[in-house]
């Protein structure tokens, strides 16, 4: 995710099926306006519909073979680190804080693996259709 104080667009990495079946990377832009809340000026986005929440803990080593997302959620990293796989060859690592949106439903998808000694800690948050 890339951010800086009072920015006024938000990029964050899309997982996708391409044409190819396969996955690709891209990014999803999300706008942001100031807002004033409790006194201290920020900026906001306006609210995405969701339908639930979950949250997962694995062992640091864990590796998921190639599958595609159940659904279109975002992937919020709260402890430990994953690699993500794509056919390409291409891998992105995600550490705390670390959030994509995975959208990749059909086709080869991708692999995830645990890196480090930390439980894995995540949060998925599926969209509304």
């Amino acid at each position: 995710m890339q951010e800086t104080s009072m920015q006024k667009l938000l990029k964050i990495p899309r997982l996708f099926t391409g044409d190819d079946g396969q996955s690709h990377w891209d990014e999803v832009e999300v706008d942001l306006s100031p807002v004033l809340s409790d006194g201290v000026m920020s900026d906001r986005s306006s609210l995405q519909g969701t339908t639930s929440i979950s949250f997962r803990v694995a062992p640091a080593d864990t590796f998921v073979d190639w599958h595609p997302a159940p659904r279109r959620q975002y992937v919020i990293n709260l402890a430990g680190e994953v690699e993500v796989g794509i056919g390409d060859g291409t891998k992105r690592r995600f550490g705390p804080g670390g959030v994509f949106l995975a959208a990749d439903l059909t086709g080869q998808g991708h692999t995830s693996q645990g890196i480090g000694s930390v439980p894995r800690v995540s949060a998925y948050i599926p969209l509304a259709d």
